[in-house]
C-alpha cells in the first residue's frame, strides 16, 4: 500500500465515524461540550494542523478554518495531562488572536475580529436563497472527499460532504463557498444554481515536514542550507549490511564507493569532492544526536534507521565545526509509539554470486596458444611443456567460488503510553561468501525509551550493541585469478596436491586448497553504546537538553599459518593476534529556545560539547609452531610484540539562531569554537561560523498561483575545519622497541610539527527549491569550497633515519560544482502510481596553491607497489588533487610489434616516440574524478503491487587498472594465468598490423608491462544497483496491519567499457593511492537475489 492509499484509508475511517455519529439536523448544536472531553497531549515543536488532526482522531470533531486566516503551520509545544479540549485549544490559539465555536460536530476557528454570526443571527430572514449542491473531489485522483466542510463565506451556514463526496444546502444567491478539509488546501468558489464539481488539492506536506538538522529540527520550508533527507522507505529497498551502500545513487554530489564484495566489507563516502590531500575526507556520522565518528556506522542495523539526513554546505555543517568539513550524515533511529503496541518482523533469504565484469582469465587452450605464439618459445622452461597442455584445463575460478547463502532476520517491538514509550529491535545478518572461505555474521540489538514522569521532564535512555564475525581465506581470491589452468589441486587418485608440487607445470605456485586445511584468518568485533539523555522544559519557549553517551569497541584479530602450509613452511608456522579497544565519551549540554510573536519566529541553541577518544592496541606475533596448536604460547620464537595508547579530545562551544518573518524571509547564523588536542597549544582553538538566508518567494502575494507549491531561494557562506587523521602530529615520538643486531635501543619514530594548524574550508552556496502542480519538485545548488592550510604527510629524506612522514600545512584546494535533483509523480490515481527521481552532481577539483619553494613544481606521491610498479599521484598547482602521473603509452609499432612510449625531445617541448622504456619521461596522464555522476530511480504501484529500481552512473574520470599489469603482461609473468583480450583488442602478429597489444614473448624483455597510460582506462558506467518487487496483503480483519512479500536484486548489470571487474573504485579517502585495486587479491563485487516477508501486528 503506498502513502496515498494509507492516507486515504485513514481519512475514510475518520470520515466514516464522523458521518455515522452526525446528528440529523445540520445545524444542531452538539450536546457534548468541549469542556467534557479530557486528553493528555505531548507534542513538541508541532504544528497547529497536527494538533487539530490529533483531536479529530480522538473525538468526533471536524475542524473548519474560516477564510484561511489561521496559520496552521505555526509551531507550538503542548504538554498537558488530563486537560479539557477547550482549554488546550484556547492556549494553542492565543498567539494568533483566534477563537473558536462549536457548531454541530464542527469546531470553527476564526480570528477574533471576524467572529461568525451567532445562531440568533443565523435565523435572520433569508432573502433570495437558492439550493447549492455538488461533489467535492481530490484534484489529482478524482476520488470523492468525504467529510469536507462546505460553508458560505463569513457564516457558519453549510454542511459536510457525504460518503460519495456530495453536498446540498440552501444558501443566498451569489454566495461564495469556502471548501476545506484537513490535509487539503482550502478553496473559495462562487455558488451556482447547477450541480458543481469542486476539486481541492492536497496540502504540500513536504513544506511543513520537520527534518533533522544539526542539534535540532526545522520545518523544511524554513531551511536555508543544502541537505537531503532519506526516509526508511527510500533506504531499505536494498538488502545490504552496509549503511553507506544504502545511500548510493540517491543524493547528488555524494559519491559512494561500495568497496569490494567481501561479506561485511564497508564502502566509503565523499561529499562534494575531496578537500584534503591525505587528511580525513570521510563525512561525520551523528546517531540520535551523538557524534560517533567517521566510520562508526559499521555497527548500525539498517532496519533500525528511521531517516538519514545528509548535510552538505556550511549553513548545515558549520555547527559541527572541525568535524563537519567533509559533510555530516545524521541518523535517526526508530522510537516507540503512544497509540498502540506495534510488532514488526522481517525475514530475508537469498543467494549471492560473483560478478566478473569484463576481466576473464584464459582456459588451458587459450593460454597454450598464447605461449605457442611467443617469438622466443625455445626459452620456455616449464617442466611439462608439451602440446597435451592444450587439452588440459582446470577452472580455478569455478573451483574457488560458490553460490553463497544470505539470511537476514529482524524483529522489533514499539509501543507505550503517554508517560512511557519504547522501541526494541533484534537483528541477525548472516552472509556466506561467494568465494569459499569468506563469511560474515552480525548480531544487533537496540533499545530506545522515553519516560515522562512530569509534564516538564523527559528522560530518554537508550542502548545498542553489535557483534561482527568475519572469516577471510585470502589465498582463494588470488588463486582463482593467477593459478594456471594446467595445474589441478588433486592428483590422479583424488588426493590434495601439496604446495610446490612437481606434478604442476608451475611448481612455484600455491595450491590454496592444501593450505586451507589448516590456515585461517578471522576477526571478532564487539560494539556497545549507551546514552542517557533528558529534556527539561523551563518555559513554553525554553528547554534544556542534555545528551550523554559512552561507547566501547573491542576488535580481536587472529591469523594462523600452519607450518605444513606453503606460507608457513619457511618459518615453521606463524601466528598473529591483535586486540584493539576504543572508548569514546560524549556529552553536550544545550539550551534550546523557540519563540514566536506576531509574524516573527526565532529559535536556536546555545551549548557546550565535549568528546574524547581513547585507543589501545596490542599485537603479538610468533613463529615456530607445532602443527595444529593455534596458541601463541606454543611459539618457539617471539617475533614481535607491540602496544600503544592514543588519546584525543575535542571541546566545543556552540551557538545557532534561526529567524523567520512571516514564513517568507529566513536567516540563520551559527558559531562554533573548537579546541583539539591534536594541535599545538598555541593553535589549539579555532573559530568557525556560517551565515545564511532564504526567501520563500511563493508566499509573496504577487506569486500566488495555484500551480506553484514552492519557490525558495537560498544562500550561505561559512567555514568548517579539519584535523590531522592521526594523533600527536605536533610531537616528536620515539620507538623504544627497536633492535640492532639483537641489541635493544630507541629510534626517532616521528618528527613533530608544533606549528601545524587547522585545515579550514570556506564554502559559498546558492540554491533554489521548486515545486509545482503538486507533482514536480526540483532543487538546484551551486557551491564553491575553498580549503586553506591543507593537511599532508610530507615524505622525509631517508638519510634522516626516520621512515615516517611529517604533517604539514602544504597549500590550498578548491572544489566547486553544482547539483541538480528533480522528482515527479508522473501518474497517480486510485489504482496506479508512477514516480521518478533523477540527480546529477558535477565537481571540479583544483590545487590552487602550494606553500614552500620546494613544492612549486609539485609533490609526487608514490602509488601502489607491485612487481611492475604503479601509477603515482601528482599534487600540482592548477591540477586535480587526484592527478595520475606516469609514462605516456604511444601504442604498438606496426612494423615490428614493439611497445612505444612518449618522451620529451631535446628542445624540451616536442613529444616524440621511443621504444626504450628508460628513455620515456613522466607526464600528467589524467584524473580519477568523473566529469559528472549521480543516480535515478523509478517507482511503480498498481493496486497492491509495487516496483522500485535504482540506478547509478558516472561519466568521465579514469581508472588505473593495475590488474592488467599482471594479467595482461605480454608474457612477462608466465607463472600466472593471463586475461582474455577484450572485444576490440588485438595482438601484433606480422608487419603492418595495427594492434592494441605488442608482440608477446617469454619473460617479456620489452618492458611493455611497466607502468604507463596503457593501463589507464575510462571509468564511465551505468549500473542497476537495486530492483525490488513487492505485494501487500490486506489482512486487517486478522489484526495484521501489514503483510508484504517481496523480491530484491542487487547489481543486476553494469554497462561499461572498463576491462576490469568493476569500475566503482573502493575509494579510500584517507589513502594516498589513486589506483584501482579491483584486480589481484581483491574480492569482486557480488550480485544478490533475496526473497523476503515483512509482517506488522
Amino acid at each position: 500500500m503506498n502513502v496515498r492509499d494509507l492516507k486515504k484509508t485513514a481519512r475514510l475511517l475518520a470520515a466514516g465515524i464522523l458521518m455515522a455519529t452526525m446528528p440529523f439536523s445540520p445545524n444542531q448544536v452538539f450536546a457534548s461540550s468541549l469542556q467534557t472531553h479530557y486528553v493528555s497531549v505531548d507534542m513538541t515543536n508541532a504544528t497547529l494542523k497536527e494538533l487539530f488532526e490529533m483531536i479529530e482522531q480522538k473525538f468526533d470533531y471536524s475542524f473548519l478554518i474560516r477564510n484561511n486566516d489561521i496559520d496552521l503551520n505555526e509551531r507550538i509545544t503542548v504538554d498537558t495531562k488530563d486537560k479539557s479540549v477547550e482549554e488546550i485549544l484556547k492556549n494553542a490559539l492565543k498567539n494568533q488572536n483566534a477563537e473558536f465555536v462549536v457548531n454541530d460536530n464542527r469546531i470553527i476557528v476564526y480570528k477574533s475580529a471576524t467572529k461568525p454570526a451567532e445562531k440568533s443571527v443565523e435565523k435572520q430572514i433569508v432573502q433570495q436563497t437558492t439550493k447549492v449542491s455538488g461533489t467535492v473531489v481530490d484534484a489529482v485522483t478524482g476520488e470523492p472527499v468525504i467529510g469536507a466542510n462546505v460553508v458560505v463565506k463569513g457564516t457558519t451556514n453549510g454542511t459536510s460532504t457525504d460518503f460519495d463526496g456530495n453536498f446540498s444546502f440552501e444558501a443566498p444567491a451569489g454566495s461564495i463557498l469556502v471548501v476545506s478539509y484537513i490535509g487539503y488546501n482550502s478553496l473559495e468558489v462562487a455558488a451556482t444554481n447547477t450541480p458543481m464539481t469542486i476539486r481541492i488539492k492536497e496540502d504540500s506536506q513536504a513544506l511543513s515536514e520537520v527534518v533533522i538538522v544539526g542539534y535540532g529540527v526545522q520545518k523544511r520550508e524554513s531551511l536555508t542550507g543544502a541537505l537531503q533527507t532519506l526516509n526508511n522507505e527510500k533506504l531499505t529497498n536494498i538488502t545490504t549490511p552496509s549503511v553507506q551502500n544504502m545511500i548510493a545513487g540517491k543524493s547528488p554530489g555524494v559519491m559512494v564507493a561500495p568497496g569490494d564484495g567481501r561479506p561485511g566489507s564497508e564502502g566509503s563516502i565523499i561529499i562534494r569532492g575531496k578537500a584534503s590531500v591525505n587528511g580525513n575526507n570521510d563525512p561525520l556520522w551523528v546517531v540520535d544526536g551523538v557524534i560517533v565518528g567517521y566510520r562508526a556506522n559499521q555497527a548500525l542495523n539498517p532496519n533500525d534507521i528511521e531517516t538519514m539526513t545528509i548535510l552538505k554546505d556550511a549553513a548545515s555543517t558549520a555547527i559541527y565545526g572541525a568535524q563537519g568539513s567533509n559533510g555530516v550524515i545524521l541518523v535517526t533511529t526508530k522510537k516507540g509509539r503512544t497509540d498502540k503496541m506495534n510488532i514488526s518482523a522481517s525475514v530475508k533469504l537469498g543467494v549471492n554470486t560473483l560478478t566478473t565484469g569484463k576481466m576473464q582469465v584464459m582456459n588451458g587452450a587459450e593460454l597454450y596458444d598464447q605461449f605457442a605464439a611467443f617469438t622466443n618459445q625455445e626459452e620456455v622452461v616449464f617442466p611439462r611443456w608439451n602440446q597435451e597442455l592444450r587439452n588440459t584445463n582446470f577452472d580455478w575460478w569455478d573451483f574457488a567460488t560458490q553460490t553463497g547463502f544470505t539470511q537476514d532476520y529482524n524483529i522489533s517491538i514499539a509501543g507505550g503510553t503517554e508517560k512511557l514509550r519504547s522501541f526494541l529491535s533484534l537483528n541477525l545478518y548472516d552472509e556466506e561468501g561467494a568465494v569459499k572461505g569468506y563469511d560474515f555474521k552480525r548480531y544487533n540489538f537496540r533499545f530506545n525509551a522515553e519516560y515522562k514522569p512530569y509534564d516538564w521532564l523527559s528522560i530518554k535512555p537508550s542502548m545498542s550493541g553489535s557483534r561482527r564475525e568475519i572469516m577471510n581465506k585470502e589465498y582463494s581470491v588470488t588463486a582463482m585469478y593467477s593459478n594456471l589452468p594446467w595445474d589441478s589441486p588433486y592428483d590422479e587418485d583424488g588426493n590434495i596436491v601439496p604446495h610446490k608440487s612437481s606434478l604442476w607445470v608451475n611448481s612455484n605456485s600455491t595450491n590454496y586448497l592444501y593450505d586451507l586445511q589448516w590456515n585461517n584468518s578471522q576477526s571478532l568485533t564487539h560494539t556497545f553504546m549507551g546514552n542517557f539523555d533528558f529534556d527539561v522544559r523551563i518555559t513554553d519557549w525554553l528547554t534544556f537538553s542534555s545528551i550523554n553517551s559512552y561507547s566501547f569497541n573491542e576488535y580481536d584479530y587472529k591469523n594462523y599459518t600452519d607450518p605444513r602450509s606453503n606460507a608457513g613452511s619457511g618459518v615453521d608456522g606463524r601466528m598473529e593476534e591483535q586486540r584493539q579497544e576504543t572508548i569514546r565519551r560524549y556529552t553536550n549540554q544545550l539550551l534550546r529556545f523557540n519563540k514566536s510573536f506576531d509574524k516573527h519566529s526565532v529559535n536556536g541553541v546555545l551549548g557546550y560539547e565535549f568528546n574524547d577518544y581513547k585507543f589501545q592496541y596490542l599485537q603479538a606475533i610468533g613463529t615456530g609452531f607445532v602443527p595444529g596448536f593455534e596458541v601463541l604460547n606454543v611459539a618457539a620464537i617471539p617475533e614481535k610484540t607491540a602496544g600503544y595508547i592514543y588519546e584525543n579530545a575535542v571541546q566545543s562551544y556552540i551557538f545557532n539562531v534561526n529567524y523567520s518573518y512571516d514564513n517568507k524571509y529566513l536567516a540563520q547564523f551559527s558559531f562554533r569554537r573548537d579546541g583539539s588536542s591534536k594541535l599545538g597549544k598555541d593553535v589549539r582553538y579555532g573559530n568557525l561560523f556560517s551565515i545564511s538566508g532564504g526567501w520563500n518567494i511563493h508566499r509573496e502575494s504577487f506569486m500566488e498561483y495555484d500551480w506553484l507549491d514552492q519557490l525558495k531561494l537560498r544562500a550561505s557562506y561559512g567555514s568548517t575545519g579539519n584535523l590531522p587523521g592521526k594523533d600527536y602530529p605536533q610531537y616528536d615520538l620515539y620507538a623504544a622497541n627497536a633492535k640492532y643486531k639483537g641489541v635493544p635501543g630507541t629510534l626517532i619514530y616521528q618528527i613533530g610539527n608544533k606549528d601545524l594548524t587547522w585545515e579550514k574550508t570556506y564554502t559559498l552556496g546558492i540554491g533554489l527549491d521548486i515545486a509545482v502542480f503538486d507533482r514536480v519538485r526540483a532543487t538546484i545548488d551551486y557551491y564553491n569550497r575553498y580549503t586553506s592550510n591543507v593537511l599532508f604527510e610530507v615524505p622525509i629524506a631517508s638519510v634522516t633515519g626516520v621512515d615516517k612522514r611529517v604533517w604539514q600545512n602544504i597549500g590550498e584546494v578548491e572544489n566547486k560544482g553544482f547539483e541538480f535533483t528533480i522528482g515527479a509523480d508522473i501518474l497517480k490515481n486510485k489504482d496506479f502510481y508512477w514516480g521518478v527521481d533523477f540527480n546529477i552532481g558535477v565537481n571540479r577539483n583544483k590545487v590552487k596553491k602550494l606553500y614552500g619553494e620546494a613544492n612549486q613544481n609539485g609533490i609526487v606521491e608514490q602509488g601502489f607497489g607491485g612487481p611492475a610498479g604503479s601509477v603515482d599521484r601528482l599534487i600540482k598547482i592548477g591540477e586535480d588533487i587526484d592527478t595520475f602521473y606516469g609514462y605516456e603509452w604511444a601504442g604498438v609499432n606496426p612494423e615490428n610489434g614493439a611497445p612505444q612510449w612518449y618522451k620529451t625531445a631535446e628542445d624540451g617541448v616536442t613529444r616524440e616516440i621511443t621504444s626504450k622504456y628508460a628513455d620515456a619521461d613522466r607526464v600528467i596522464l589524467g584524473t580519477l574524478n568523473p566529469d559528472f555522476f549521480g543516480g535515478f530511480s523509478t517507482d511503480f504501484a498498481w493496486k497492491k503491487f509495487d516496483l522500485n529500481a535504482v540506478f547509478s552512473y558516472s561519466v568521465g574520470g579514469q581508472l588505473y587498472n593495475y590488474a592488467r599489469q599482471e594479467y595482461d603482461s605480454d608474457g612477462a609473468y608466465v607463472d600466472r594465468n593471463q586475461m582474455k583480450l577484450k572485444k576490440g583488442w588485438s595482438r601484433w602478429e606480422k608487419p603492418g598490423d595495427i594492434a592494441t597489444h605488442p608482440v608477446a614473448s617469454y619473460n617479456n624483455k620489452s618492458e611493455s608491462q611497466k607502468m604507463s597510460s596503457r593501463y589507464l582506462e575510462d571509468g564511465d558506467f551505468l549500473k542497476l544497483r537495486s530492483l525490488s518487487l513487492g505485494y501487500n496483503f490486506d489482512l486487517t480483519q486478522w489484526s495484521i496491519s501489514n503483510l508484504r512479500l517481496f523480491f530484491t536484486a542487487e547489481n543486476l548489470f553494469t554497462i561499461t567499457e572498463y576491462s576490469g571487474v568493476d569500475p566503482e573504485l573502493p575509494v579510500k579517502s584517507s589513502d594516498n593511492a589513486v589506483v584501482n585495486v579491483a584486480g589481484p587479491a581483491v574480492y569482486p563485487t557480488t550480485r544478490k537475489f533475496m526473497f523476503g516477508i515483512n509482517i506488522t501486528l
